[in-house]
């Protein structure tokens, strides 16, 4: 196999001989008319791409891919037809493991900053494939049911980069055999396109009489109606949402609020169950707000893996509902209450939402107990910021959306909700993501609500990534009141780079006392508590805050005074 590997990436360094950068271009607007005719599996697209060098240097050659079953017709400027190469490039961001990219050649340079306005078409058919699953060893069967993409005559579902480049995208390669290469190259794409504009125009047909309707997410005006012979859907998304379209012949379900269902045949069951759900007021609480629109189609098999992008969760609808489901419910609504520019305001909320709603259903200890089972993504990437020094890689305000981000955001949102108490939900509800054009916009706005200076804990978390912090008991005193009871005196210590404000527990004969403790990195910092009854042991950090070391945070105390030294 390595041997394979090598004579591929040999094969892609011979071509073309240019040094080519992939990422080079951001792709700012898309005005796109695609026809998908599920008869055929085809998909036939024409349009506009604007792309803006955000390159420190001119550049005059350009990468556009799509999908290895796709095929380049024409690429243009100016209404001129431009030079360009075809070729095959290996990359598992395509459910295939390959992309059609064409080597585009402009006719003049296009400096820093500067732009270019391309008209492309393209076609071919998007089948059901799983080629960069099943070539890692993924048993084929459970692959389909991951990448379950494709046009087909009763079903079409076709989700957009890391799954299918049905439009145009330009990306260094990934792959599956790479641990996060994926995820990485993905969350890459997404930050820089964040703010880009994506509008199309999708028309599909039917030969066979079904009737069927066409679901985009985002934002879908135009008509959709089932009696048209060639109903056309005006989409567009934005934000850090995945353009994805599905046609399938659907009955509808409201799900109170602006939660609809769509099911098919033999669905109405489950779909009841998920619109239970779904309506439960209880969702809502973990955000403060009520979701947008959200449409929950239902997938023909019930072992799909489920997909959540803008105004639109695709799942497999079962019975009974799974806590997976439950969360994935969560996930997709959390996504719909706050939209953001930055992926770890918009994925981290969505996550700690998950961990929210497993608080109010099972406890504090349970959310906590989640979060720690996605925990070990965080710490190793940790250990590789401090042994290497690439903090600035990992800093939550520029990471891609990877597991890494997820895991990280999630966390910080769950501390700063432990630090502010009700005026958490006080500054979501004030955060408006159109607003949001300075890294430190969040911050201000947090501050202003809570009334506290948190530039050390954004410094610490958002801004830099520093690693993780340390904490341990250095040293607890108690001494005899007068009065009755104790009073006990507990020095923490973090070695580490990173400060946080951390639960102390204090367990007494009778009962156990919480407090909480800002410690910052490379310092020391201590509390008072007065008890009733004789102090037991001390325990910093509940799992409320990630560590690099949990082994050393709990301290017995014996009728003696104690140090950790």
């Amino acid at each position: 196999m390595k041997w394979f590997c090598a004579v591929c990436a040999l094969c892609v360094l011979a071509f073309p001989a240019f040094a080519l950068d992939r990422e080079a271009f951001t792709f700012t607007k898309y005005d796109l008319d695609v026809r998908v005719e599920p008869e055929q599996q085809r998909l036939g697209v024409r349009g506009h791409i604007t792309l803006r060098n955000d390159s420190s240097a001119p550049q005059k050659n350009l990468a556009l891919q799509i999908s290895s079953t796709l095929d380049w017709r024409a690429i243009s400027l100016d209404h001129e037809p431009v030079q360009f190469e075809t070729h095959q490039y290996t990359s598992d961001i395509d459910h295939t493991g390959a992309l059609s990219e064409a080597i585009v050649t402009l006719p003049h340079e296009v400096p820093p900053k500067g732009a270019v306005e391309l008209e492309v078409g393209y076609e071919g058919i998007i089948p059901l494939d799983a080629t960069r699953l099943t070539r890692i060893g993924v048993p084929e069967e459970k692959a389909k049911h991951i990448d379950w993409d494709e046009i087909g005559r009763s079903f079409t579902a076709v989700r957009g980069i890391g799954n299918v480049a049905w439009y145009p995208i330009a990306t260094q390669a990934a792959s599956l055999s790479e641990a996060n290469s994926v995820l990485e190259t993905v969350g890459r794409w997404m930050a820089r396109q964040a703010e880009s504009d994506f509008s199309a125009k999708i028309s599909h047909s039917s030969d066979s009489g079904e009737t069927s309707t066409l679901y985009c997410g985002g934002i879908q005006t135009g008509s959709n109606e089932k009696k048209q012979a060639q109903p056309i859907s005006e989409c567009s998304w934005t934000g850090l949402s995945t353009p994805t379209f599905a046609i399938a012949d659907y009955q509808t379900l409201e799900a109170g609020g602006r939660v609809r269902i769509e099911y098919m045949n033999g669905q109405k069951d489950a779909a009841d169950s998920y619109a239970e759900v779904a309506s439960k007021a209880d969702l809502f609480p973990p955000l403060g707000r009520s979701p947008g629109n959200l449409q929950m189609l239902g997938l023909p098999d019930e072992n799909d893996s489920p997909f959540v992008t803008q105004g639109m969760l695709l799942t497999p609808l079962k019975t009974p509902l799974t806590n997976e489901a439950e969360l994935s419910i969560v996930y997709a609504l959390a996504r719909q209450m706050v939209s953001s520019p930055r992926a770890w305001i918009q994925e981290g909320l969505s996550h700690y939402a998950q961990a929210a709603f497993i608080e109010t259903q099972k406890g504090r200890q349970a959310a906590l107990d989640y979060m720690d089972a996605h925990k070990s993504v965080l710490v190793e990437t940790e250990k590789d910021v401090v042994e290497k020094s690439t903090g600035a890689d990992h800093a939550l305000i520029t990471a891609p959306d990877d597991l890494y981000l997820q895991t990280k955001s999630m966390y910080v949102w769950w501390m700063l909700r432990d630090m502010l108490g009700n005026t958490f939900q006080d500054g979501l509800l004030s955060y408006d993501g159109n607003q949001d054009k300075d890294p430190t916009f969040l911050q201000k706005l947090i501050e202003k609500k809570s009334n506290r200076d948190l530039q050390w804990f954004f410094d610490d978390w958002v801004y830099h990534d520093r690693g993780l912090p340390d904490f341990r008991v250095a040293s607890v005193f108690s001494t005899p009141i007068a009065a009755g009871g104790f009073l006990v005196t507990i020095e923490i210590e973090n070695p580490g780079s990173v400060g946080a404000e951390v639960p102390i527990i204090l367990k007494t004969e009778k009962e156990d006392i919480r407090r909480r403790l800002v410690v910052h990195a490379k310092a020391k910092a201590s509390i008072r508590v007065e008890t009733q009854s004789a102090p037991k042991e001390v325990t910093v950090n509940d799992g409320s805050v990630p560590e690099s070391d949990v082994s050393n945070s709990t301290f017995k105390i014996d009728s003696m005074s104690h140090s950790n030294h």
